[in-house]
């Protein structure tokens, strides 16, 4: 570690997990100067004040130190300072390996402003290993922007080996689209011309056709730097490297709760990470068994318990939506329970994540995740460009298990469940058929009318276990459920239902607070007669009555199966993957929800008012 020079632990990660997934960029603080932080990128900030765009100090520094007058450049090219907003001006004649100066606006800066930042940066860095930023946010601010910049840097780099399948011929990694700006005040005009704003002009696609596929796993405890100089940087750059380090140049160094912060931000880009490359991983490699070993190889290396039931287990206990979907693939269903304990916990890295002292009041919380490995549709076939992208059908249970490998970093208070329904939705000669009957986990039936609806089976039976063999006192599923939320609500906005508006707030609460849109919508009771059936106790879609509101009839479906607890559904059919780049946002699958339900599960209501009446007490 450089002098001067504070990072972050490697409590979220370890050698066996970037075997398996991708691993964020480092991001460390470091005091001093930015142009000796051995970075062939450097970033300064610029805020957008009441009275016009304004820079620090120290970044006027580092642009005369470079050879540009910042303030001349903000005024001759019309900077305003809007969050996300980047201009990307060449440096020449530095003696140093400095290649590129970007001008990154943190808006008013608050914590969306400042995540746009960080992914900004991520996104505009090009080929460069390292990059330096003259930044001083407040802890939650570099939350934010630590979270934006890891989750900017993401790239499908490896996947099919971490996998345990041959990649394809590494490409070019080096930033071809980035064109020179004339810069006022440099040493050197530069050919040519390119102000970019992304908020007036679309950002370029990273795009997964242009990553190298075949690269090594990163070193989730940071690369090695040498004090002396910038060769390894100049190095990666030169072969198209990922971005391996984001060094926050400024006055946090020595201040404890920045190190929190930036624990904590690793620890959700980790466990987001997790959730995009399994989503992303071909389904061809990509069975109930494979994700189901995945998933315990990933948990238990972050410290939690899990169990899977498989084919037999399934049977004897019961669990009769799972089986009934996978019975048409050669792949036979798994359960995958994952456990975690957090006791006690609160006082460490999860004071960083807003998590309450203590754990002896909270809830027992449970989460249940959508596993469809792939979605033919059944017999009720798919169209083909509707296929396309069901590789990506098992976004929650993803989630789910990326928010679950993230708890012990943060120190989450009290005990959380999750569960990963997954099966294979396929056709042949003995698979689930229109009209049958089937019986759920804790002994409820269910006419399949249409065996495209097959999520709602697997997670009525995760939901019912959990409600009557768990012993959860809240539960909350995620789902690529249905179509029709996305029309309603479009691809940036998931759709929440729940039968308790406290639960419903809190969860809203953290999707802003994560930087994810929820919109909650009605459990319309009028609608309620649709799934009813004459055959069996519920229908799988809503045939009894023609009211539509497809969502929210998958909704009420649903509701059936969690009892009397406080129970929430998250749709995220619109939101689990997305066509292209967008902020944070991947191309591919996005590991939507994760961060709201570690925004929720680190500030448990019920475990901070424990934590409060125990102080009373002994007050």
């Amino acid at each position: 570690m450089r002098e001067g020079q504070m990072t972050m632990d490697g409590t979220a990660s370890s050698p066996v997990l970037d075997a398996l997934i991708g691993s964020p960029p480092e991001i460390t603080l470091r005091s001093g100067s930015a142009t000796d932080a051995a970075a062939s990128v450097v970033a300064v900030v610029l805020a957008a004040g009441e009275d016009g765009p304004v820079l620090a100090a120290a970044a006027r520094r580092a642009g005369a130190d470079l050879g540009v007058d910042l303030d001349r450049l903000v005024e001759t090219e019309s900077l305003r300072g809007d969050a996300g907003s980047v201009l990307v001006v060449p440096v020449t004649g530095a003696q140093r390996s400095i290649t590129r100066l970007l001008v990154v606006g943190v808006g008013a800066g608050q914590p969306g402003d400042w995540r746009a930042a960080g992914a900004a940066v991520a996104r505009r860095a090009g080929a460069a290993a390292r990059v330096a930023v003259i930044a001083q946010p407040a802890p939650v601010g570099l939350r934010a922007f630590a979270e934006g910049a890891a989750l900017g840097a993401y790239r499908v780099s490896g996947l099919l080996e971490r996998a345990g399948q041959p990649g394809r011929p590494a490409g070019d990694g080096a930033d071809a689209r980035t064109r020179p700006v004339v810069v006022p005040g440099a040493a050197a005009e530069a050919p040519g011309r390119d102000a970019l704003n992304v908020n007036e002009i679309t950002v370029d696609d990273a795009g997964l056709d242009g990553v190298d596929a075949a690269g090594p796993a990163i070193d989730a405890a940071g690369p090695a730097v040498d004090a002396g100089g910038g060769a390894s940087a100049s190095v990666a750059e030169a072969v198209g490297g990922p971005l391996r380090e984001v060094v926050v140049v400024g006055d946090l160094a020595a201040d404890p709760a920045a190190l929190a912060a930036l624990r904590a931000a690793r620890a959700v880009a980790l466990g987001v990470y997790i959730a995009r490359d399994l989503v992303n991983t071909p389904s061809l490699v990509k069975s109930p068994e494979w994700l189901a070993d995945r998933a315990v190889r990933i948990a238990t290396e972050a410290g939690l318990t899990a169990t899977v039931l498989g084919p037999r287990e399934l049977a004897e206990q019961g669990f009769g939506g799972l089986r009934a979907v996978g019975q048409g693939s050669p792949r036979p269903p798994r359960l995958v329970r994952i456990e975690y304990d957090g006791a006690g916990a609160g006082a460490g890295a999860g004071a960083g994540a807003g998590a309450g002292a203590g754990g002896g009041g909270a809830r027992h919380r449970v989460l249940v995740g959508k596993g469809i490995t792939f979605d033919s549709g059944g017999l009720s076939l798919k169209p083909a460009v509707s296929m396309i992208g069901m590789k990506t059908d098992m976004s929650g249970a993803a989630a789910v298990l990326g928010t679950m490998t993230a708890l012990p970093a943060l120190g989450v208070p009290g005990q959380v469940t999750g569960l990963l329904c997954l099966a294979e939705n396929m056709i042949g000669g003995s698979a689930m058929r229109p009209g049958d009957v089937i019986t759920c986990w804790g002994g409820t039936t269910v006419e399949v009318l249409n065996t495209d609806a097959e999520g709602r089976l697997v997670l009525a039976d995760g939901l019912a276990y959990a409600a009557g063999e768990l012993g959860a006192d809240v539960v909350v599923d995620l789902a690529t459920l249905t179509g029709a939320i996305a029309v309603a609500l479009g691809r940036r906005t998931a759709g929440l239902f729940s039968s308790d508006d406290d639960l419903a707030a809190e969860l809203a609460t953290a999707a802003e607070s994560a930087g994810e849109r929820v919109w909650r919508l009605p459990l319309t009771e009028d609608y309620r007669p649709a799934i009813d059936s004459p055959v069996a106790d519920l229908a799988n879609i809503g045939r009894a009555l023609d009211v539509g509101g497809g969502s929210i009839t998958a909704a009420l479906f649903l509701r059936e199966f969690a009892g009397k607890l406080p129970w929430a559904h998250l749709d995220i059919a619109g939101t689990a993957r997305s066509d292209s780049d967008d902020g944070e946002i991947s191309r591919g699958g996005t590991g939507w929800g994760v961060r709201t339900l570690l925004r929720w599960l680190a500030a448990d209501p019920a475990a901070a008012t424990a934590v409060a009446d125990a102080s009373a007490r002994v007050g």
